[in-house]
C-alpha cells in the first residue's frame, strides 16, 4: 500500500482507486477510513449513502492541492476544472495534517 507524503513526512497510508469499480465504490459502504482514499482520475465527489462526513482534496496530474472542503453526507460536489484526481479521508484529518492549497503531495511505495 502507497504512503501519502507531504516534504518528507509521512501523512498517511492511502487506497488508490483507479478502476472504475473502485472508484464508484469509493468508500460506500465504510464507517470510517483509516488513512485517505485517492479517486483517479476524478473531478468531483458525492457522499450520497456515505455514513460519515469526509475531508476532500481536489488535486490536479501532479498532486498540487487545489482546493479542500468537507462534505456531510448526502452531498454533492462541483467539478474542480483543473482536478485530475481526489483524495478523501475522514472529516477533521486535513485539520490535522494541516493540508491547504498549494501544498504538493506524493505517493511512495
Amino acid at each position: 500500500m502507497p504512503w501519502l507524503v507531504r516534504d518528507g513526512q509521512v501523512l498517511a497510508s492511502v487506497d488508490v482507486a483507479d478502476s472504475f469499480g473502485a472508484r464508484l465504490k469509493g468508500l460506500l459502504g465504510r464507517d470510517g477510513v483509516e488513512g485517505a482514499l485517492l479517486l483517479r482520475p476524478a473531478r468531483s465527489v458525492h457522499t450520497l449513502g456515505m455514513r460519515f462526513a469526509i475531508d476532500v482534496a481536489y488535486l490536479d496530474r501532479d498532486l498540487h492541492v487545489l482546493r479542500t472542503c468537507t462534505m456531510r453526507p448526502w452531498r454533492m460536489g462541483r467539478p474542480v476544472p483543473r482536478a485530475h484526481c481526489v483524495l478523501e479521508a475522514e472529516a477533521g484529518t486535513f485539520g490535522s495534517w494541516e493540508l491547504h492549497p498549494g501544498d504538493v503531495l506524493e505517493l511512495r511505495e
